[in-house]
């Protein structure tokens, strides 16, 4: 495992920007030069080269120097006291980190580890280490999996205390952290804040009153301040006061928040939205019946039995406790059955009494001291990668209002370099800012992001020339430039970058005999002669038109062509008509190929793959991800249950909050296969009872083909996982996989890692690489 913080690099151009690998020897005046291969010049030299890259860039954590050290016995006896012990390779992560943070004071670490490696437990039991000099941890997590943060610290810290800030009375919550200001605690404290509420605002209304007042010889009603009743003036030039009539003022006090322009009072009130609040019995009654294997009548009989009380402030801070309800004969309420089924669903589960509506990350600005918070723990670090998402912003607010930063992510790129620029600005603005990527005077950040892709990343300059006409002396040319980025983030920004700040750890690195193996592999699939004939003719029509249409600067057709020609070799059994987007005019009809009960090539292959893996008595994870309008999830449910197989298919309508419970059900029920969209199951979900995987399409999303690959292969896990890609010969599929391979090999190239399968043989520019070759063959040394 490769723990520590630091980082590798090799120049391997020279000042031209060319490859530079001969060596030469020099007899007087003549230079006598020998070309060798790259891979003999790196099994010949290439442990020096390591050895000489470590020299000149040390890691901030080394195993060997640091396990003799006093910080390091006295951080590892805090994880030897958890309830739950780290492994040795996590309790090696967790020192690396908080190495980083604590001793060298860097703002912001980064655990970029494999899915499935315990980035939870890690993150635990580094803030639990810190909690002496750092207290207080905050945690953003996805909305699904704040109650399964807080059973993973209760079960690991001991008598910790964890708040909930993921429902409606997260307000009222912050208000009471912020009556605590002053009191020191003993015990350790974790606030798990959803990432969804902490970007919500509050709901407001405007505030105004109605008063006559004389104008041009007419009494006219006017809206009014409400503490100085002086008009309000309308927002131009002239000034003149806002009529009341037809909601207009209440419209144009409603675009934003306005103050009186005399007294300055705001002209906007706090409102509460949906019905009000219901008497704390029927909340109880309520909250009870949400929860598996309780009915009205269980519900109310366990009111009569313990009151709204006990059982509201169960529901409310100590909902595990509600498991384990005895009657007064001491005996449990709860079956074992009844109780499992509960707690899959007290994970998600969420219960409030008051209500409120103030943004958390604005709370936490405004009302609570700078650095309140020791730590904050970002989970699934990459969703924050946006530059105007809403919940990109909010991270970097509260990012600058704690101590330090500690960001947990399995796929820190998605390919492109403007990938880590936003969450870089986010963790260490100071040092972006320091290399000359700062915003401009109007506060944009595009040319800083441009300067970075520039000097990091990939980008494609295309120049179209074209000769005018329009001159009367003399021949002319005009050169029309175009830029695009492409996958790719070079070697220097990695060691600056990424290296001095992240911890890496690979599922395999664990060791211990905690997985089994793990094999990627792609399958081509070759079309049927009128399945391939009908898609010829079609993508001759199709990117002729398109063809055309862009040479009339019409790029609306763009993206219709190129989600026909990678959906229709899935959806060939239906008729697929083609129509502009915009005329509506018909520019293609493709009558189907297959029959309902036909079997297509790549539907033959699944079925072949489940056949093989049912006689070894192991389930099957399909994912397709046409679901929605181009569904092909029922008819894939249907092929495989013609033959024998029972499937279930996971679809957007079962609650993100419940899906884990719905899974465990289905495979209760002996499920075969169970088919779904892979954005459905891409965090969150341990699907360990399907080792093998199935990609009947990719998709473009980076993150999400990386998260789903890896939805069985975890902690946990005993047998060998499988994961297969199927692709059409000469289809845009191919195409589409092979984009794919080039950007899962940049995104892993930052986490120290070459891929040697899977997608990675459709990747034909790493064999033309030099930096990948240098980096498969030092990592072989």
């Amino acid at each position: 495992m490769d723990a520590g913080v630091g980082g590798t690099a090799v120049d391997t151009h020279d000042k031209s920007g060319q490859p530079d690998i001969g060596t030469g020897a020099t007899v007087g005046s003549d230079v006598i030069g020998e070309t060798i291969a790259l891979s003999d010049f790196i099994q010949e030299f290439g442990g020096d080269l390591l050895a000489q890259v470590r020299s000149q860039n040390p890691p901030v954590y080394d195993l060997v120097r640091d396990r003799h050290t006093p910080d390091w016995a006295a951080r590892q006896s805090i994880m030897n006291a958890l309830l739950r012990k780290p492994f040795e390779a996590q309790s090696e992560a967790v020192q690396a980190i908080v190495k980083l943070l604590v001793d060298h004071d860097q703002p912001a670490a980064v655990l970029n580890a494999e899915m499935g490696t315990g980035k939870t437990m890690m993150a635990i039991c580094a803030a639990a280490v810190m909690q002496r000099t750092h207290p207080r941890t905050l945690i953003i997590s996805p909305p699904h999996l704040v109650y399964k943060w807080r059973r993973e610290i209760l079960e690991t810290v001991p008598d910790a205390k964890v708040w909930v800030l993921n429902g409606p009375d997260t307000l009222r919550k912050l208000l009471m952290v912020r009556q605590a200001l002053g009191l020191k605690s003993t015990r350790p404290e974790f606030f798990v804040l959803g990432r969804v509420r902490m970007r919500m605002g509050f709901h407001w209304r405007p505030a105004f009153v109605v008063r006559g007042q004389w104008l041009e010889g007419q009494r006219l009603n006017v809206a009014a301040c409400p503490d100085c009743m002086r008009p309000i003036e309308r927002p131009d030039a002239e000034g003149n006061p806002l009529p009341v009539s037809a909601e207009f003022a209440k419209a144009v006090l409603s675009d934003r928040r306005m103050k009186c322009a005399h007294c300055h009072s705001p002209l906007w009130s706090l409102m509460r939205p949906g019905r009000p609040i219901e008497s704390m019995h029927d909340l109880v009654l309520g909250a009870l019946q949400q929860l598996p294997t309780i009915g009205p009548n269980t519900a109310k009989r366990l009111l009569h039995s313990f009151g709204e009380d006990l059982l509201g402030s169960m529901l409310e801070d100590n909902v595990y406790e509600f498991l384990n309800l005895m009657d007064e004969q001491g005996n449990l309420v709860f079956s074992d059955r009844q109780a499992a089924r509960m707690e899959r669903s007290l994970a998600n589960f969420e219960f409030s009494i008051g209500e409120g509506g103030y943004q958390p990350t604005e709370f936490v600005k405004r009302y609570l001291p700078k650095n309140y918070f020791g730590l904050l723990v970002v989970d699934e670090g990459h969703e924050y990668k946006n530059e105007g998402s809403a919940q990109g912003q909010a991270m970097g607010v509260l990012a600058s209002q704690c101590r330090k930063t500690l960001l947990l992510t399995g796929t820190l790129m998605g390919g492109y370099a403007d990938d880590l620029f936003h969450l870089l600005w986010r963790l260490d603005p100071s040092a972006m800012i320091a290399d000359g990527f700062k915003p401009s005077k109007s506060g944009s950040m595009a040319g800083a992001t441009m300067g970075f892709m520039r000097e990091h990343g990939v980008l494609k300059d295309i120049y179209k020339e074209t000769s005018s006409t329009s001159h009367r002396t003399a021949k002319g040319k005009q050169v029309a430039v175009r830029t695009s980025k492409a996958p790719g983030f070079g070697p220097v920004g990695i060691l600056r970058y990424v290296l001095p700040i992240t911890v890496f750890l690979k599922l395999r690195e664990i060791g211990q005999n905690v997985l089994p193996g793990y094999e990627e592999q792609f399958v081509e699939i070759a079309m049927t002669q009128a399945q391939g004939k009908a898609y010829e003719a079609m993508s001759r029509t199709l990117v002729q038109i398109l063809k055309q249409a862009l040479a009339m600067k019409d790029s609306t057709l763009l993206g219709v062509v190129m989600n026909v020609l990678l959906a229709w070799p899935e959806c060939c059994f239906r008729a697929e008509t083609v129509r502009h987007p915009r005329s509506k005019a018909l520019l293609h009809l493709q009558p189907a190929v297959f029959t309902e009960s036909e079997v297509m090539p790549k539907e033959a292959k699944l079925l072949e793959i489940c056949a093989q893996e049912k006689a070894q008595g192991r389930k099957v994870l399909a994912y397709s991800i046409y679901s929605g309008t181009r569904d092909t999830t029922a008819r894939l449910k249907a092929q495989l249950e013609m033959r024998g197989f029972k499937v279930a298919v996971l679809r957007a309508s079962v609650d993100a909050a419940k899906r884990e419970d719905w899974v465990a059900d289905q495979v209760e029920r002996g499920i075969d296969v169970l088919i779904c969209n892979p954005e459905l199951v891409k965090t969150g979900l341990d699907l360990l009872e399907f080792p093998t995987i199935v990609f009947l399409q990719s998709g473009f999303n980076v993150y999400t083909v990386q998260q789903a690959a890896r939805r069985s292969w975890r902690i946990g896990q005993k047998r060998d996982v499988r994961v297969i890609f199927l692709g059409y010969a000469g289809t845009t599929q191919m195409d589409c996989l092979r984009l794919m391979g080039k950007k899962i090999a940049v995104s892993q190239s930052t986490s120290g890692e070459m891929p040697e399968s899977g997608l990675d043989v459709l990747n034909e520019s790493t064999g033309d690489s030099l930096e990948v070759a240098l980096a498969r063959q030092l990592l072989a040394v």
